[in-house]
């Protein structure tokens, strides 16, 4: 919700309005394309969508790629009318970078936004009901679930953002599963102190009790296969070189495709977390910012998609997925289904990030036969 996200709608509802699409923007700031079925009263709708947002230094087609398949679609059915609707959906939020809290597009659509979230505050102060409103939208209407009521499907293209299918030689693949997530804001709070004249007995130093904490997750997380766990972000003060840093602020990011096994790992090193600060004599606290379940995909759809694209040429396998996606929030309301495009090099999250253009004419393809296949259920 910052201007250039004005331009991103701007250049896609041009496309989209050129494809007899009707285009509004929703109270949670997401991009809305609809293309009308064959009759004109149905309410029946197929979904397509991904998210518009991108992390710092990020790529060019992590999550975008996936809007711009959804409208190519529409495009290559040159004008042809389906037994129903198509929407294309650009969810303004999914990374969870600004707010520290993920989802904020699909979570809305589904009507999972209440006032505690729109309480959350970015780094400047701003609120998500702030933002919403400088954004040139309503923040009261975002409580209200806004999911189409004729609303039968939701499908999601992707790049992999990872290895798998390069490693595979496929240049697409069907996901299954999304690995749930755990993610924590963390505090460690010590004393600053003057660096040259505080012995190191008596420092109470919160960033070396966060160094070792940290280096106690990778340890932990080796040990459990499957578990990924990541430290992503510290930030220390008063950030001074001749001052003992007195206060660290970090973050934890936890995934694992059984529930169990992560909310269980996520209690060990929340408890280390609190041994570490109490043995260095630190304040420590934690704030729970994402709970989300591993979710399975809609078996029908995911074995449609599969059979579309061995229509496509390509067998593209059954995966999980480890990173989160809009598609895990939608599942909550109508059966959601994914297809990963390969990622050249296994490269996500980073300038370098890129496609194959055969690949992405394949996912066209695939996504045709995905059409008809529902246009003659």
């Amino acid at each position: 919700m910052c201007p250039a996200m004005h331009d991103v709608h701007a250049f896609l509802s041009n496309w989209m309005r050129s494809l007899d699409m009707a285009v509004a923007v929703d109270a949670i700031g997401n991009l809305h394309g609809v293309y009308p079925g064959r009759k004109q009263n149905s309410e029946r709708r197929l979904l397509i969508g991904s998210h518009l947002d991108t992390v710092p230094n990020a790529g060019a087609f992590d999550g975008v790629v996936g809007v711009v398949l959804g409208i190519a679609l529409v495009q290559a059915l040159d004008a042809e009318r389906l037994p129903f609707a198509i929407e294309i959906i650009g969810f303004s939020e999914e990374e969870g970078v600004r707010f520290n809290t993920p989802f904020l597009g699909s979570r809305g659509l589904i009507g999972r936004v209440d006032d505690n979230l729109l309480g959350r505050t970015d780094e400047m102060g701003i609120t998500i009901s702030d933002a919403i409103r400088e954004f040139g939208l309503d923040p009261s209407v975002s409580r209200k679930a806004l999911l189409p009521s004729g609303a039968f499907a939701y499908l999601e293209f992707h790049i992999e953002q990872g290895p798998i299918l390069e490693h595979l030689g496929q240049p697409l693949g069907v996901v299954k599963t999304i690995a749930g997530q755990s993610r924590y804001s963390i505090t460690f709070i010590g004393a600053a102190n003057h660096a040259g004249t505080t012995p190191m007995s008596l420092r109470r130093d919160a960033l070396a009790g966060a160094a070792e904490w940290i280096t106690m997750v990778e340890a932990e997380a080796n040990s459990i296969a499957n578990l990924v766990a990541t430290v992503g972000s510290i930030k220390s003060e008063p950030r001074a070189g001749n001052v003992i840093p007195g206060f660290v602020a970090a973050t934890l990011d936890l995934r694992h495709a059984e529930d169990e096994i992560r909310r269980n790992m996520a209690s060990e090193l929340l408890d280390e977390a609190d041994q570490i600060a109490g043995r260095r004599k630190l304040g420590f606290c934690a704030e729970s910012c994402l709970d989300q379940s591993a979710v399975g995909m809609d078996s029908a759809l995911v074995y449609a998609l599969q059979r579309a694209a061995l229509k496509a040429g390509c067998d593209a396998p059954l995966m999980t997925s480890g990173a989160g996606h809009d598609a895990m929030i939608m599942a909550e309301k109508i059966p959601s289904v994914m297809m990963f495009i390969r990622s050249p090099g296994g490269i996500s999250h980073h300038a370098d990030e890129s496609v194959l253009v055969g690949d992405v004419e394949l996912a066209v393809s695939a996504g045709m036969h995905f059409l008809k296949e529902l246009a003659t259920e």
